[in-house]
């Protein structure tokens, strides 16, 4: 058997690979989109199947979406605002507010 190690020394490992960081915040984007779509496809009452007829998507891709396994397109992103009634907004931040 291996040896055991926390999961900060792990993590401290993994992060310092070259790109690591990178990965991590492109996983983070893709997550907190997905959490946005499905918080409000949920709070319309609507199935994911619903909300892929409103966005001309089929429903395994908003499932995807929603779970992070997709980086979406500015259209994509589009489509999925008009569908779930909102206004796409995105916006520059500075590195030290963001996050």
């Amino acid at each position: 058997m291996g040896e055991r190690r926390a999961w900060t020394d792990k993590r401290a490992e993994v992060m310092g690979r070259p790109g690591a960081g990178t990965a991590y915040e492109a996983a983070r984007i893709r997550f907190e989109l997905g959490e946005a779509v499905r918080s409000r496809r949920e709070e319309l009452g609507l199935t994911q199947a619903q909300l892929a007829e409103r966005a001309g998507l089929k429903q395994p891709a908003v499932a995807r979406f929603e779970a992070g396994g997709t980086m979406p397109t500015i259209p994509m992103l589009e489509r999925l605002a008009e569908a779930l009634e909102m206004r796409l907004s995105v916006r520059f931040q500075p590195l030290r507010e963001a996050g």
